[in-house]
């Protein structure tokens, strides 16, 4: 039976009841109406005293903070306490589940590798992820409600946010140094806003890279170009004498071989960047490698200078053996053209304490002042171009050894003093290297 129905039976049995014990009482007494009667009233005061007392017990119940379950109660009031405490419970739950998602929420903007700014009407802080931290200096607990462009002073960001387009993407310095950011702000809710910041120093960068690639190939493919166009036209204009003829000839030869060293180059870089690793399956011996690159430095001296190669018999690198021999081959050609005649160049392999290896190709050349060994292995970088042109060099031939090193797990370093020669090491993991010796005494059977 619900509460709303048993409350009025309950009532009128508990009238019943008194009105009978009160007109026994007043039979007893010669006065059966008024003790009927009294006995109802008192029944119904006795029915509202406990009505009474279930509302304040309710009452305070509400009134307090809800911290236990409502109060097991008889009746409607009972029925009331439990209502009121299941809407609670579920108000509570819903309450969690939505605490629930705001934290996945943030925990997935904390996740983006792009930061996030969250700002009031009056531009103050309201939010920010780790990313935003860092690329703005600020903090959510600490500066919480400040102005932003109080935060970030920027001139460049300050205007953003102040000027009519807002709504528009902004590239900015960035706090770190030497870093750039991309700034784009949207409007949301009741004039709120929200700033997106990205990092964008390595596109930057590359697009610079880029961006002087291209011009530097045009430039070194523009001067031999003219210089042909210049004795095309000279032979097709002027009468030339057998010897002027044979020297324009060999002119025109030596600037068609500079532009097929420098187009065999950039294709060279372009399959290096462009393919896989090289697979650890093959296995490259060392001393073939430097045997091989002494015989082409050899050639190229004319037995101008002193060759040797030391060490790495016992060596092998798992690697693509043209990348290998062409790094060493681009480091010994080096050498050549840049150590005076009668100087020594030497080739060196060193096992190092935690199985990793080493390939030093040492010189007694002119050498290279400290500024510029940073950027010794940039594209077309170099030291003296002109004299880089007269010895044939494209300046790709580091930056080929590095992107060989790359591939191959390893680097590059350089140790070089102006008149005192320069030493190229090149390291290699020792998950790329294996003893030879141990190899091939593996496969000698057991006597």
């Amino acid at each position: 039976m619900s509460p709303g129905l048993a409350r009025p039976l309950g009532l009128l049995f508990g009238c019943g009841l008194g009105a009978l014990t009160g007109g026994w009482v007043g039979d007893y007494l010669g006065l059966p109406v008024a003790g009927a009667m009294l006995g109802a009233m008192v029944a119904v005061g006795m029915t509202a005293v406990a009505d009474a007392a279930g509302a304040r017990r309710l009452m305070a119940w509400l009134r307090a903070p809800q911290a236990d379950s409502a109060p097991i109660q008889p009746g409607l009031w009972g029925e009331l306490h439990y209502l009121v405490n299941k809407a609670l419970a579920q108000r509570d739950a819903a309450l969690a589940h939505e605490r629930l998602q705001l934290h996945q929420f943030l925990s997935a903007i904390e996740a983006s590798p792009n930061g996030v700014l969250l700002l009031d009407a009056q531009d103050g802080l309201v939010w920010c992820n780790a990313v935003a931290s860092e690329h703005f200096r600020v903090d959510t607990q600490r500066d919480r409600g400040q102005r932003i462009t109080n935060l970030v002073r920027h001139p460049a960001f300050v205007a953003h946010l102040q000027g009519k387009h807002s709504e528009g993407s902004l590239v900015m310095a960035g706090v770190a140094e030497r870093t750039t950011l991309s700034v784009l702000t949207r409007s949301y809710g009741q004039g709120m806003r929200l700033v997106l910041s990205q990092d964008i120093t390595e596109r930057e960068r590359s697009e610079a890279m880029r961006r002087d690639f291209v011009a530097n190939v045009s430039h070194e493919i523009r001067s031999p170009l003219t210089v042909l166009a210049g004795f095309v036209e000279t032979m097709a204009s002027l009468p030339l004498t057998e010897v002027e003829r044979k020297r324009v000839l060999l002119l025109m030869g030596q600037q068609t071989d500079r532009m097929q060293a420098l187009v065999a180059d950039l294709l060279k870089l372009a399959k290096l960047e462009g393919s896989p690793r090289p697979s650890a399956e093959h296995w490259v011996s060392v001393a073939g490698l430097f045997q091989r690159a002494v015989d082409d430095g050899r050639a190229l001296s004319g037995s101008k200078h002193d060759l040797q190669s030391h060490g790495g018999v016992d060596a092998e690198i798992a690697g693509q053996p043209e990348e290998l021999a062409s790094a060493i081959g681009n480091l010994v050609n080096n050498a050549v053209r840049y150590t005076p005649d009668g100087g020594r160049i030497e080739l060196n392999w060193r096992w190092n304490a935690d199985g990793s290896g080493a390939i030093e190709v040492s010189d007694t050349g002119i050498g290279v002042a400290k500024e510029h060994l940073p950027r010794l292995t940039e594209r077309f970088y170099r030291v003296d171009g002109s004299r880089s042109r007269d010895t044939g060099g494209t300046g790709l031939g580091l930056s080929i050894v590095k992107h060989v090193l790359q591939r191959h797990g390893g680097t590059v370093e350089v140790r070089s003093e102006p008149g005192k020669g320069t030493c190229f090491v090149l390291l290699l993991p020792a998950a790329r290297l294996r003893l030879r010796a141990l190899l091939e005494a593996e496969q000698v059977p057991a006597a």
